[in-house]
């Protein structure tokens, strides 16, 4: 047996033990992960809000086409297109979400969830106030040791009565 076989055997041992204790998302942390971004959306915190997203993450309003099947797109943002959009529609509106998490996937490793829910949000504007729903789903994802957000889909749905 040559000499370095035991120096490879115990670099690929600590290289298996890295890779076991290295951190993993796991449910309970993904839905705190929600609960934050709600919290933060409520409180109008935009800055706290954009921060649990990566630099790439992307943001789609869809609604489900009942006629033709699929999907129609209403708009597809960037991290900085959505932040631009929200600061917008905050100035003159005021929005409260309530949103339940209906189910997180774990990736095999455990480094990337999806998490899957719905939310329901009350727009005032003008005087006047509206609920919208919707199906939301979102993939986070660890980065730089932080939970993140790769984005959001929100496919729009009538409220239950």
């Amino acid at each position: 047996m040559p000499a370095f076989a035991g120096v490879g055997g115990a670099l690929a041992l600590a290289l298996a033990s890295a890779a076991q204790a290295a951190p993993t998302i796991d449910e309970a942390q993904a839905r705190a992960f929600v609960a934050r971004q709600e919290a933060a959306w409520n409180a109008r915190d935009l800055p706290g809000y954009f921060a649990l997203f990566t630099p790439d993450a992307v943001f789609v309003d869809q609604t489900r086409d009942v006629k033709r099947g699929g999907m129609i797109v209403y708009g597809k943002s960037t991290l900085a297109q959505a932040r631009a959009q929200a600061e917008k529609f905050l100035a003159g509106a005021t929005s409260a979400e309530r949103g339940v998490v209906e189910k997180v996937e774990i990736a095999a490793g455990g480094r990337e969830a999806v998490v899957t829910g719905a939310k329901t949000t009350t727009v005032a504007s003008k005087g006047r106030a509206r609920k919208v729903c919707a199906e939301t789903r979102q993939t986070l994802v660890l980065a730089g040791g932080a939970l993140k957000s790769r984005g959001q889909t929100d496919t729009i749905v009538r409220c239950p009565k």
